[in-house]
């Protein structure tokens, strides 16, 4: 996945995988957060990309902003908001 976005790609994606406690936990917060901002996200699966796979494997849950990763493990709910507020950079 390439640190690059479009103005009609998805601000936020959440990369995870199936039966991943961390990675609903993570949902929700992305649902919550993306849904009072207006901002589109994309939930993708480690287990149907190998290059995702080979990558995060072993930070699932990870969050990318932009196209850039923006946590791991835990989605930081403020921290999230900030990276999103208006003005902020897109990419």
């Amino acid at each position: 996945m390439d640190d690059v976005t479009t103005d009609t790609s998805p601000r936020v994606t959440l990369i995870g995988r199936g039966d991943c406690h961390l990675c609903d936990e993570a949902r929700t917060v992305i649902e919550r957060v993306t849904t009072e901002l207006g901002v589109s996200w994309e939930e993708r699966s480690v287990d149907d990309d190998v290059r995702l796979r080979q990558r995060y494997a072993d930070q699932i849950p990870v969050t990318l902003v932009d196209g850039r990763q923006h946590d791991f493990w835990r989605v930081d709910e403020a921290r999230l908001r900030v990276a999103l507020a208006p003005g902020s950079s897109r990419g």
